[in-house]
């Protein structure tokens, strides 16, 4: 994944009200470890949606190996997405809000593309601009191994915390 260098990135802070309607989309690979820290979120969110009776999510849940070309059209559905995906660097507390703005990243291949190539393509071929942010969480570990580094699981948590009010 492509990312703006540190002076470019703004933290932005969320309240649980304003996302609850959102798209969220969890990048990664749960068999890579730290890698599904993104799928990780969406299922912890699900599950937190299945024991309180409020619901403390509303929106589509949707899970991606990858983004690629297609997730533009899916997007153009919505007026707010988060994408959530794992950090290979360090994070200030595990995990990091970013606001999401379109940008054409010319990538070698069309089968894997960033958030912000993917809000390019929303807004060039659908004519939609959804608000977007971008969740980081920090992860550890990324061999072929089914489970969460204690890191990760440390990470996932301060992250839900963030997202939700609750771990």
């Amino acid at each position: 994944m492509t990312r703006k260098p540190a002076s470019q990135r703004r933290s932005v802070a969320r309240q649980p009200d304003e996302l609850r309607d959102a798209m969220l989309i969890g990048i990664g690979n749960d068999g890579r470890s730290d890698d599904g820290l993104g799928w990780a979120f969406l299922n912890a969110i699900e599950h937190l949606n299945a024991v309180q009776q409020d619901r403390a999510f509303h929106g589509p849940i949707v899970y991606r190996y990858q983004l690629q070309i297609e997730d533009a059209e899916l997007i153009s559905h919505s007026n707010h997405v988060v994408f959530v995906d794992a950090c290979h660097h360090e994070l200030p507390n595990g995990c990091q809000w970013q606001t999401c703005e379109p940008a054409h990243e010319v990538e070698y291949t069309s089968h894997q593309l960033s958030p912000q190539t993917v809000l390019f393509l929303c807004q060039q071929l659908y004519g939609a601009s959804p608000k977007a942010d971008l969740l980081l969480i920090e992860g550890s570990s990324w061999e072929l191994e089914i489970g969460l580094s204690k890191t990760a699981k440390s990470n996932l948590d301060r992250a839900l915390l963030q997202f939700c009010g609750v771990t």
